[in-house]
């Protein structure tokens, strides 16, 4: 295959201005449309890119003759009408996690792609970090044997935290942000369905500010074959913490050998006088920062790098030379979903929780 696309993009915020400058450098795009509800910000981001078309509904991008697969950007709450709308035109559609908030959406989604055989990746871009990469690589070739247990904890600032939950209550910490955790290690486990969540947390400066999300938040998940997982959250951190999007650690226990993956960047520090702007909240600047610490990756003398572009030209290239493509589909993307559910019913249960979950 090697057939030039039209690209529709739905929601022109930060990752949508983003992956449509990342798909106008890509040889294989033809034509890039944009739709976003604010007309200045689609304005601006088509000027960015070179869009051909741009305008404040989603529809009328999605239906355009020249746009043959869609990139859904918009908030967490808002992913499953342009998604229906983009399979009831069966054009490929890549994303932003999660799929949905509840599996009654989700199951929609579902059902609308496999009828009209419309394939639907998710944007989970830890799968696309090298280190996380590599790490699979290692899994798949059996050099820890079979993965026995997990552990993963992210921490963030309470400014991020604030604005995510400004912007959909609902979307919480374990819902948004977990969830990147909770795919990449079932992506290490391979497959396994997952059986039982017990989960316990912690209000405090959140809930201070209005929000009924926790500060902190542990999980410990068991699958089907006994394989254990623990998984940690914090987005109550200070909000001048140095850290520009998730600090991470990953740790993988198999048979015959560990895994241990320090994703702090703790080991690039630097002090700026000037500051240094957030890569996800407006007027919002750092004087301290981990280098690399950004969730999407980095500007670097005039081109963008790390896992969001790693994403990107990957399922370009997906669609246009049939390329491979590692990221979940929607059933593997549901599951995830379920998962991060299943945390929060657990917290508010008190109890360990059984899956599935009723849709």
């Amino acid at each position: 295959m090697n057939r030039p696309v039209g690209i529709g993009i739905v929601g022109a915020g930060r990752i949508g201005t983003l992956r449509a400058r990342l798909a106008s450098r890509h040889a294989g795009v033809r034509f890039i449309a944009i739709a976003d509800s604010d007309p200045a910000q689609a304005r601006k981001a088509a000027d960015l890119c070179g869009a051909a078309f741009h305008g404040t509904e989603n529809a009328t991008v999605i239906a355009h003759p020249e746009v043959d697969a869609v990139i859904v950007a918009t908030s967490e709450g808002e992913h499953v009408a342009p998604l229906l709308q983009a399979i009831a035109a069966r054009k490929p559609v890549l994303v932003e996690k999660p799929l949905a908030l509840t599996l009654a959406d989700a199951d929609r989604v579902i059902d609308a792609a496999e009828a009209a055989a419309v394939d639907v990746r998710v944007g989970y871009s830890r799968r696309y970090k090298d280190r996380y990469l590599i790490a699979k690589e290692q899994v798949a070739k059996g050099r820890i044997g079979r993965v026995l247990g997990a552990s993963a904890r992210v921490y963030n600032s309470r400014a991020q935290a604030l604005a995510m939950l400004g912007r959909n209550a609902h979307a919480t910490p374990v819902v948004d942000a977990l969830t990147y955790y909770v795919d990449l290690l079932a992506w290490f486990i391979d497959g396994e369905a997952l059986s039982e969540v017990y989960a316990r947390g912690q209000k405090g400066v959140l809930a201070a500010a209005g929000h009924a999300a926790d500060d902190v938040d542990y999980a410990l998940l068991t699958y089907a074959d006994g394989t254990v997982v623990n998984l940690s959250v914090s987005y109550a951190l200070p909000s001048q913490y140095p850290a520009l999007g998730h600090a991470a650690r990953v740790e993988l226990i198999g048979d015959q050998g560990v895994m241990i993956l320090d994703d702090d960047h703790t080991d690039q520090l630097m002090y700026s006088e000037t500051g240094v702007p957030h890569v996800y909240l407006p007027d919002h600047q750092v004087n301290m920062v981990f280098l690399q610490s950004g969730t999407p990756g980095d500007w670097a003398l005039g081109e963008f790098w790390g896992p969001i572009a790693n994403e990107t030209r990957a399922w370009l290239d997906h669609l246009v030379l049939g390329s491979p493509c590692v990221l979940p589909d929607l059933r593997t993307a549901r599951a995830t979903l379920e998962a991060t559910l299943a945390i929060e019913a657990s917290l508010a249960l008190g109890a360990a929780v059984r899956l599935p979950l009723p849709a």
